[in-house]
């Protein structure tokens, strides 16, 4: 019986287990959506009443709701694994399994690909569904409940190529315009070209208008001056560069995320710690699921004296530590403490060694 249990593919055990899984895991978002849609519009009532109520439904709601349960996707994996474990052992059908020959490591298995769906969803999700909708959802709480939006900048420097250093004493998103700008070009650690002009207009996609500018070229010690009222050039950056909001982290895919994080590494930009963190945490929410998976189930698997409610109990406790601790470390990383990948790893790593103590401890 050993042999068939510890070789045997998925099998109708499995199917089972995996279904209480993931249709405990859908209750508790269900659940948990339900309640915090009621607590949303009970806090941001006044900003609905003045908004359209098609975007509040499909620009608000419609896109808020899976940002929300994607976020607490650990919280609710937790839940579900103490749960519906809780309940299997209650019912003495955990005891049962064991019995017939199964093994505590091979119990584990339908858990561990359940975890592995979600895994695989959450990553899905975060990475490439969730910040376009984003996009819709932060316009709607910029524009009815409280506009975050960054449309201006000041004293804005960046090196926009190799050697080349650009200069924008102030910049208005409203007009898309910038004012006393100015672009140094160097070779060899010595300058041999700068523009200025007196604005400076962005059009599409590094397209700029250079207005009222003055160009001085520097060739064999002499200056050749060229000046004119507008010039449409190239120019390799863009308002998105330097005007960071707060929540613009959010709307990039995780392509997305990685080129702007190199483009602006290799600028020397300072201010997209955010953005680092963003990128490390979706990649870390999702090893997040087979490790609380582990620590829940070697929790519930066997009966308690108090029942399911102190299995419950605790694991909310660990799942919103768990939480708490991963937002107490993002921290440290923008502080600078610590690498945005070492802030959110460091999470997942303590919570490792609990699982495996904890493992072995049920498993004896």
């Amino acid at each position: 019986m050993t042999s068939f249990w510890q070789k045997s593919p998925v099998n109708l055990l499995d199917w089972y287990i995996i279904r209480k899984f993931l249709g405990t895991y859908i209750f508790a978002i269900a659940l948990i959506l339900a309640i915090t849609i009621v607590f949303d519009i009970n806090e941001k009532l006044d900003s609905f009443i003045k908004a359209p109520l098609k975007a509040t439904v499909f620009d608000y709601f419609l896109n808020f709701l899976p940002y929300f349960a994607n976020q607490f996707s650990p919280l609710f994996t937790f839940i579900a694994v103490i749960f519906f474990t809780s309940k299997l052992a209650d019912n003495s059908e955990i005891i049962a399994m064991l019995s017939s020959g199964m093994s505590f490591r091979r119990l584990l298995r339908p858990y561990m690909i359940s975890a592995g769906i979600i895994a695989i969803a959450t990553y899905l999700l975060g990475a490439y569904v969730i910040p376009p909708a984003n996009v819709k959802r932060i316009d709607y709480t910029n524009t009815y409940v409280k506009n975050r939006r960054v449309d201006y900048g000041d004293n804005i420097m960046m090196q926009v190529a190799p050697g080349r250093i650009a200069y924008i004493s102030r910049y208005d998103n409203t007009t898309k315009t910038g004012y006393r700008f100015s672009l140094e070009q160097f070779k060899d650690k010595k300058l041999v070209s700068r523009l200025t002009s007196l604005s400076i207009k962005w059009d599409t996609l590094y397209q700029w208008q250079v207005r009222d500018y003055t160009i001085r070229d520097f060739k064999d010690n002499r200056e050749i001056i060229t000046r004119g009222q507008r010039l449409d050039t190239v120019i390799p950056f863009e308002p998105r560069d330097f005007l960071i909001g707060r929540d613009d982290q959010e709307m990039l895919t995780s392509p997305q995320l990685k080129e702007y994080i190199t483009r602006q590494n290799e600028r020397g930009v300072a201010n997209i710690k955010a953005f680092e963190i963003e990128y490390e945490k979706r990649y870390a929410m999702c090893a997040a699921a087979f490790i609380l998976t582990v620590i829940g189930m070697s929790l519930s698997s066997k009966k308690v004296k108090g029942g399911m409610g102190v299995n419950i109990g605790l694991g909310l406790v660990l799942s919103f530590s768990y939480i708490l601790f991963m937002t107490v470390t993002s921290s440290f990383a923008v502080s600078g403490m610590t690498s945005p990948f070492v802030a959110m790893w460091i999470p997942n790593f303590i919570y490792t060694i609990i699982a495996v103590v904890l493992y072995f401890k049920a498993a004896r």
